[in-house]
């Protein structure tokens, strides 16, 4: 069998075994496999091919995975649903004390408590949403 039939036939199964595993390791080591199969297919002989497949996976390894790791694990950048509402602005349509109140939030209508239990927020006060718990949103006047 020819060698670069050999590396052809490791890139893909490398290939297939990085799509269970998606470490981005297996992945770029059948890419280096694939570079060498071309570069056998030219006719350069095997511990050549041998040096070409280990500097090409090296280089993958140590410059290529870090940089797609950080693409792949980044930080999400927006919130959604009710993360959302966390340190935004409400306004007390109701009376708001430790046990219960109303706030309008974003154009709707929320159960509120006061984040300090001791605290009594007339009607008419903008609040900042300090937390959500269930349906009910835990709210602190503004200063």
């Amino acid at each position: 069998m020819d060698p670069w039939l050999m590396w052809l036939i490791a890139a893909l199964l490398l290939g297939v075994a990085e799509i269970f595993t998606l470490t981005a390791a297996l992945g770029l080591l059948g890419g280096a496999a694939m570079i060498t199969a071309a570069t056998a297919a030219l006719g350069l002989p095997v511990p050549w091919q041998f040096l070409v497949f280990a500097v090409v996976a090296t280089a993958g390894v140590l410059f290529v995975r870090p940089v797609a790791l950080r693409r792949l694990t980044s930080p999400q950048s927006e919130r959604f649903g009710v993360e959302a509402l966390v340190g935004g602005a409400a306004y007390v349509t109701s009376e708001v004390t430790g046990l219960g109140g109303r706030v309008r939030i974003g154009g709707e209508e929320w159960t509120a408590r006061a984040y300090d239990d001791r605290l009594v927020i007339p009607p008419g006060t903008t609040v900042d949403v300090i937390e959500i718990k269930g349906s009910t949103a835990l709210v602190y006047p503004r200063e």
